[in-house]
């Protein structure tokens, strides 16, 4: 089993930054790849952006640029950067980790953003 813990949301005025970070426990060496998603108020949650276990990361167009991920290995935590945030941002965001064991995957409690215009 995999535990993700979620933080660094909070209220940030539009062209602000913001750093989320994702902290990983248990059974981490079974994780592929950690990928974080939002969730805004009545809509699906979207996928945001993936870093692999090679470092290669992955980003959704509406954040490409703007957004950027690492990882510490050494604490098993990743880190969203967020710059530029646009009210539209606003929403919970949520890490996820896929792994090689079942269950392929865990999602943490997510943190909420907000930005003001």
């Amino acid at each position: 089993q995999v535990q993700l813990v979620e933080s660094g949301g909070g209220l940030v005025q539009a062209g602000g930054s913001l750093r989320l970070s994702c902290a990983a426990s248990g059974s981490t060496f079974s994780i592929n790849a950690i990928t974080w998603h939002h969730q805004a108020s009545r809509k699906q949650r979207e996928w945001v952006a993936t870093i692999r276990t090679d470092t290669s990361t992955s980003y959704a167009d509406s954040v490409k640029g703007r957004f950027t991920l690492s990882r510490d290995s050494s604490k098993n935590t990743v880190y969203l950067q967020m710059n530029s945030l646009k009210p539209e941002d606003t929403a919970v965001y949520y890490c996820r980790a896929l792994t090689s064991i079942a269950p392929v995957e865990h999602w943490g409690q997510g943190t909420q953003v907000t930005v003001s215009s």
